[in-house]
């Protein structure tokens, strides 16, 4: 099955090549548009190694346990929003009716606050009408680039317990504590625009109180023996949502303490902040990432 799985991602990748190939012949100005809308700032991050917790569920036989932490490469630069997408700019989409209105309360007259009280399905609607709107190639990130582009903002969900198999109660404990304490941060009024300041990529209110929709979705996993992790489920009704902890929530929730979280304490409110694609090769390389990965889980 290992030899399958390298031949079919050798075929795969060959394939592709063609698509790669079309960057070096097709001008980037041959599709060019003139934005009906401002360009939001944005902020390249180069390309970069750094640890990085695996994104899902994790379990030894039937009890849950930390997600490996892996040293990996984001291997293509990143330009991402330098501030999260705004309630004005979302609200000129809902004008323009391809966006569905926020369930936000806190938007009512109050100007300067960033979008809040939408699903991941309203997300990935904003960003195809921003495409649309200015001819560029915009995206939610992935839970592996958030957490790139989070730096020092980046919060380790692991719990740090061994576990033991007398006494699963301590890791229950731990879990318990943890959550506690997640809770006494909870603060739901969302706040100014650049309130919780830059990280030390020059991006604004990263880990503030507002999650951040990814598109990556929620997968189990077992581990092995061997500590490797073999995949056995994935569901993409669920979406990873990060900020000071990572979250998993329904596509179609707007306020997560509404419901549709599907494990552990609820983030304080749902925003977005997109990825824009800048040229054909990174997003060859991000493609060819993600079915490393999925290859990695299949077989």
């Amino acid at each position: 099955m290992a030899n399958f799985s390298k031949a079919f991602f050798v075929s795969i990748v060959s394939v592709a090549g063609i698509f790669l190939f079309s960057e070096f012949v097709t001008s980037p100005k041959a599709n060019a548009k003139i934005p009906k809308v401002s360009v939001p700032p944005t902020v390249t991050i180069q390309p970069g190694r750094f640890s990085y917790r695996l994104a899902g569920e994790f379990l030894k036989g039937n009890r849950v346990s930390d997600a490996p932490l892996k040293d990996i490469d984001q291997s293509y630069s990143l330009d991402v929003m330098e501030h999260l997408v705004s309630a004005k700019d979302y609200q000129s989409c809902v004008d323009a009716g391809a966006c569905a209105p926020a369930d936000n309360r806190h938007l009512r007259g109050r100007r300067g606050l960033p979008i809040t009280g939408v699903s991941y399905d309203d997300a990935v609607r904003y960003a195809h009408w921003l495409n649309q709107e200015t001819g560029l190639d915009w995206r939610l990130p992935s839970d592996k680039e958030w957490s790139y582009y989070a730096a020092d903002r980046y919060y380790d969900d692991a719990i740090d317990i061994e576990d033991d198999e007398s006494n699963p109660a301590k890791r229950w404990i731990a879990e318990y504590k943890r959550q506690s304490s997640l809770r006494g941060q909870s603060s739901a009024m969302p706040r100014l625009s650049g309130a919780f300041g830059k990280n030390r990529f020059g991006l604004y209110d990263v880990s503030g109180n507002v999650w951040e929709w990814t598109d990556t979705c929620f997968q189990r996993f077992h581990i092995q023996d061997d500590n490797s992790a073999k995949g056995s489920f994935e569901n993409c009704g669920v979406l990873v949502a990060q900020g000071k902890h990572r979250a998993y929530i329904s596509s179609f929730i707007q306020d997560a303490k509404a419901g549709g979280c599907a494990v552990g304490v609820p983030p304080d409110n749902l925003g977005f902040r997109l990825v824009r694609e800048t040229t054909m090769r990174s997003s060859f390389k991000r493609w060819i990432n993600g079915l490393k990965d999925k290859l990695s889980s299949s077989f």
